[in-house]
């Protein structure tokens, strides 16, 4: 007998309810984690994983399949994070109060890069222009999954020295890992083509384009804080009280500086802290962070749950023995080892600078300068392993630090004289919550 009722689930009801219960997630999930060693990435990933393992679900998330969408959406989610993160630094941009970050920018990075490369291009097997390839994208420390390590919220004061410095090393190092990412690409052009490369990159790709994104990147952010906090009152872009002018900003200052062909990662961030710097102590500051905060963590948990249905989509299956001993090594010595030199001189203590050298957490950046990288080189032999370790790094990294990072952060907040439950009732707007101490 036939129903008179057809009762099969309509896909765009499944997406509309699938859609209601992430953003539920967002909003519950960091109160509930807030004091258990477990971080929301794990459960989005191991969310993922189940669902793309049910036979219904046919979809094949895997990178490779559509590397154009995975370094848009990827692209998207870092240049919010971005945005974020410099709205939510308290202290004022100098050489001297930013010593820690470009200690690690100049000294840790570029060692990491060099000692992955190393790695890739001996120990792996891998070509050179592949493994420096990894080598940038497996560097720089994630703007987006580092979100449990930060700062908290503007205004929120106690920057401690780890918090700021990884808060700041995840703005910064991205614009700056970009060049050795296009001289991956350069070099790979050069060996079909047989051209110079090293005075264009030089010229292009570090000095223009890094050059530009800083300057690009101040002048936007100049501009947005004017129309925010210091044209005639009536007009104030503050007074629509609208926290999406933060957005706005993000892409404006993306996309003009991305037309000039500079590191829009750099402007965005650049931008973010010129913003700040309008109107320091305004609340529509924490409006702004508010709002960029939940875009952001919608669309991590959103990447991430495709990330675990590429997990048990075969993302892992090209790996070698050798890459796993590589992912072991670049993790638990190539970071901290690289870290704990470039702070070398740096006044803090021990517990401190092992703190800022363990937590350089790979994710969602590491997915789209592979991406990239994949995506303008020519003949690239190996990108089906390349996307391995990759996801293994990244896997790895989110379970060591996810499961770590509550403990870590609240001994050494108890150690620093500070309460991490003091403020306990307050709700989180990190990624496990607000970074352990800070104060609203």
């Amino acid at each position: 007998m036939q129903l008179p009722v057809d009762f099969s689930p309509d896909p765009y009801i499944l997406v509309l309810t699938g859609t209601g219960l992430l953003i539920a997630l967002v909003a519950w999930l960091p109160l509930a984690l807030r004091r258990l060693p477990l971080s929301l990435p794990i459960v989005c990933i191991a969310l993922g994983a189940g669902i793309f393992l049910l036979p219904q679900v046919t979809l094949n998330p895997l990178p490779i399949r559509y590397p154009e969408i995975t370094e848009r959406f990827s692209e998207f989610v870092v240049i919010i994070a971005l945005m974020g993160a410099g709205l939510k630094l308290d202290r004022i941009f100098s050489f001297r109060t930013w010593g820690v970050t470009w200690r690690l920018i100049a000294i840790t990075m570029p060692l990491s890069i060099a000692a992955i490369t190393l790695i890739a291009g001996w120990g792996m097997g891998l070509t050179w222009t592949a493994a420096l390839l990894l080598g940038a994208t497996l560097a720089p420390t994630d703007p987006v999954l580092a979100a449990d390590v930060q700062v908290g919220p503007p205004k929120s004061g106690d920057e401690d020295k780890v918090r700021f410095g990884l808060t700041s090393e995840a703005g910064m190092n991205d614009g700056f890992a970009f060049p050795f990412v296009h001289l991956a690409i350069v070099l790979s052009l050069a060996a079909t083509t047989g051209e110079p490369w090293l005075a264009k990159w030089l010229t292009y790709n570090v000095l223009w384009e890094i050059g530009a994104g800083v300057v690009g990147g101040y002048l936007i952010g100049r501009l947005f804080g004017w129309l925010t906090f210091h044209v005639p009152a009536k007009t104030k872009l503050v007074k629509t009280g609208d926290g999406l002018i933060a957005v706005s900003a993000t892409f404006v200052s993306y996309g003009l500086t991305e037309l000039i062909h500079c590191y829009g990662f750099l402007a965005v961030f650049v931008t973010a802290l010129t913003f700040r710097h309008a109107h320091r102590d305004h609340e529509f500051q924490l409006e702004m962070h508010a709002l960029t905060e939940q875009v952001e963590r919608i669309a991590m948990m959103i990447l991430l749950i495709l990330f675990g249905g590429a997990l048990v989509s075969g993302l892992l299956s090209a790996l070698k023995w050798t890459d796993v001993v590589a992912v072991i090594v670049i993790l638990l010595i190539v970071r901290p080892v690289a870290g704990l030199i470039g702070l070398i001189g740096h006044k803090a203590d021990w517990q401190e600078r092992l703190t800022l050298s363990f937590f350089g957490i790979r994710g969602v950046g590491s997915i789209y300068y592979l991406a990239y990288g994949l995506n303008h080189m020519e003949n690239v032999q190996d990108a089906e392993r390349l996307w391995s370790i990759v996801g293994l790094v990244i896997l790895v990294s989110i379970l060591m630090h996810g499961i770590t990072v509550t403990p870590v952060m609240r001994n050494f907040d108890r150690s620093q004289g500070r309460d991490p439950d003091a403020e306990e009732a307050t709700p989180p707007p990190g990624l496990q919550g607000k970074a352990s101490g800070s104060k609203t």
